[in-house]
């Protein structure tokens, strides 16, 4: 049953038009993830599917009586309610419905020699009893209590007032409330915000099984392909839907925008070729050949002629690094750190080693970054040493961009890192981050948080290091950007320390997943979701308790760099098999233009050799899709 639906949807601030044609549908139990570039409207969307907002033009459908529950990304409190109350107004109803229970019961009691009285106070009794438990009346302490600890609050903090929490704090209590009140349909404008991993696990496994329907915004990927059953995307103002979750939809997008890009390419070849028909026919100059002319004129102009579609994936960069390091890279030893007397960690021991794509994670307030900070410099720690290996050139992104010079152009913030370059290079290196014409000239104070990323990112290119720090650096990309940077990492020939709480971008970048706690670091091999495989075993799974050597982890490691690179270059023969294809549909298409020339004919042995060659063209087509098939398979099915 369609609970949801958005017909010819126009919303505009100004002159900048930021829906002009959405169409929606969302079913009951679809749990559907928005997705779209930064700025393509998704907020706007929801806050009009919310009520909070009115669009331009079109119509927003819903079924009737459906509840709609709506988190925005800032969430808000009622002023002095304490955590417990803030959630204890949902249950009002409830503690209304025990309250006219408890009246009915005294009722009960003094209707005992009236019988009609009693059979109709029974009545109403056994109605509201049924309402009380469908509400969850006898439950509902406990449904208050496991929402706030599954979303990191602890019993001490029942009682604390809502004036004093954080801006995060806040949210999470917002999206508790919102979850205790149940909608049929749940709008989430980036609910995974402000949590760490066990809380953004807990809310995965919550929505799962929830029993009406989602519609959220995210950019965490993982999240979507763990919560999602469908995706839709804003695109130039308008939508599209696709089955399945994340990861699925990111296969159908590609295919799509492959099938378009084919059918606008041949369109735009038949009408190369008609226009030199016609063309060859008004060279003729005789009445018949100018008809047909027109003729063909005609039929272009009614052709509907498609718009070359727009890859908004624009970045295109990769990281190089200018010298090789020798074999051991950084080494912490009994490292130790706090602040005001408060320890954040300490007993820290970690090694990486040429190659290594290591990622760190843990509890917020562990110390993730500081121990970045710590390798840097800009902090020193309390005990233990930190030791570099030879050739080791050091790369550091700071989430918070706190290199940054506010009052400096893009263009200066950049080139005045690299004196030496010419303007026109660092104008290139610029643009590849979508920093273009007068864009260079804008001052930093000025940028977004993922424009500010993007000029880190830009400098930090430039410096072709071979062992990068990275701290949270998807945040504030769009998707589009942050799969871009992880291609571009994935290609690195370095090493890479990163902290993230993108489980998506540590599947795809590490090797290694270290979990810090305070009293130490332990190891896991592999990626995010190795190391969720290796925690859930009943036994320990560091490298110790499975009893390997640094031998056996170093012969793993290079099993697993010899498989990653046979799975490169399985999708380097799918790439070659494209392309073969790509320029046989290109010999095909010429021949085709060839035998629609009338003059060809008047040669009957050129005419006879074109046939063939357009057949055994057509042949060698066939061979090279079924090679690309056999290369898709291999691809699809490699470790």
């Amino acid at each position: 049953m369609i609970i949801l639906s958005i017909q010819n949807l126009v919303k505009s601030f100004g002159v900048n038009v930021v829906l002009k044609d959405v169409n929606l549908t969302l079913q009951q139990g679809d749990r559907m993830g928005l997705v779209g570039v930064n700025g393509s409207g998704k907020s706007t969307l929801m806050k009009i599917i919310a009520g909070l907002d009115a669009p331009d033009g079109g119509q927003v459908s819903l079924s009737r009586g459906l509840r709609v529950g709506y988190l925005a990304q800032q969430g808000m409190t009622t002023p002095g309610n304490t955590v417990w109350s803030e959630l204890e107004q949902v249950f009002e109803p409830v503690f209304r419905m025990e309250e006219r229970l408890r009246a009915l019961e005294h009722e009960m009691a003094d209707a005992h020699d009236d019988a009609a009285a009693f059979e109709r106070l029974s009545r109403e009794y056994d109605r509201l009893t049924s309402a009380f438990e469908d509400a969850n009346g006898y439950g509902w302490k406990s449904a208050v209590a496991g929402v706030l600890t599954g979303l990191g609050f602890t019993g001490a903090q029942y009682g604390q007032p809502v004036e004093s929490l954080s801006g995060g704090e806040r949210t999470r209590l917002c999206l508790a409330r919102l979850l205790l009140q149940r909608p049929d349909l749940l709008l989430l404008d980036e609910p995974t915000n402000h949590l760490d991993l066990e809380t953004t696990q807990w809310l995965e496994g919550y929505l799962q099984s929830y029993r009406g329907s989602v519609l959220v915004i995210s950019h965490d990927r993982y999240f979507m392909d763990n919560v999602c059953t469908c995706m839709a995307e804003l695109l130039m103002g308008t939508i599209e839907q696709y089955d399945g979750n994340y990861t699925r939809y990111m296969r159908q997008r590609e295919e799509r925008f492959e099938s378009r890009m084919r059918a606008y390419e041949l369109q735009q070849k038949e009408i190369e070729r008609q226009q030199a028909i016609i063309a060859r026919f008004r060279m003729f100059n005789r009445e018949k050949s100018i008809r047909a002319a027109e003729s063909r004129e005609k039929a272009l102009e009614r052709m509907e002629k498609l718009e070359k579609p727009v890859d908004e994936r624009a970045i295109r960069f990769s990281f190089r690094a200018r010298r090789r390091t020798g074999e051991d890279v950084l080494t912490l030893t009994d490292l130790s750190k706090g602040f005001e007397g408060k320890r954040l960690f300490e007993h820290l021991n970690l090694r990486l080693r040429a190659g290594d794509r290591v990622a760190l994670i843990g509890p917020n307030g562990v110390g993730k970054s500081t121990l970045l900070r710590l390798v840097v410099g800009e902090l020193q720690p309390d005990t233990g040493a930190i030791r570099f290996g030879s050739n080791v050139d050091l790369g550091y992104y700071d989430q918070h961009q706190a290199s940054l010079h506010a009052d400096k152009t893009v263009l200066d913030e950049v080139w005045d890192r690299f004196p030496r370059m010419e303007q026109s290079d660092v104008r290139g290196a610029l643009g590849l981050f979508l920093f273009t014409g007068d864009d260079v000239f804008q001052p930093i104070r000025t940028l977004s948080g993922g424009e500010k990323g993007r000029v880190a990112l830009t400098a930090l290119m430039l410096r072709e290091d071979n062992l990068l720090l990275l701290d949270e650096p998807t945040n504030h990309l769009d998707m589009d950007s942050r799969e871009v940077l992880e291609a571009a990492l994935a290609d690195f020939q370095g090493t890479i320390l990163t902290v993230s709480h993108d489980r998506y971008f540590i599947n795809r970048v590490a090797n290694r997943v270290v979990e810090m706690r305070p009293d130490g670091v332990t190891e896991y091999l592999g990626n995010y979701d190795d190391y969720i495989e290796k925690k859930n075993r009943p036994v320990a799974p560091d490298a110790a308790a499975e009893g390997k050597t640094r031998t056996e982890l170093d012969k793993e490691r290079r099993r697993d760099r010899q498989s990653k690179q046979q799975l490169k270059q399985l999708r380097q023969r799918v790439q070659e098999a494209e392309q073969a294809i790509a320029r046989q549909e290109a010999l095909i298409a010429e021949l085709e233009r060839q035998m629609s020339d009338p003059a060809l004919y008047a040669d009957p042995a050129r005419a006879a050799e074109t046939s063939r060659a357009y057949q055994q063209a057509q042949q060698d087509l066939t061979a090279l899709y079924d090679a690309w098939e056999r290369a898709e398979a291999e691809a699809a099915e490699a470790p």
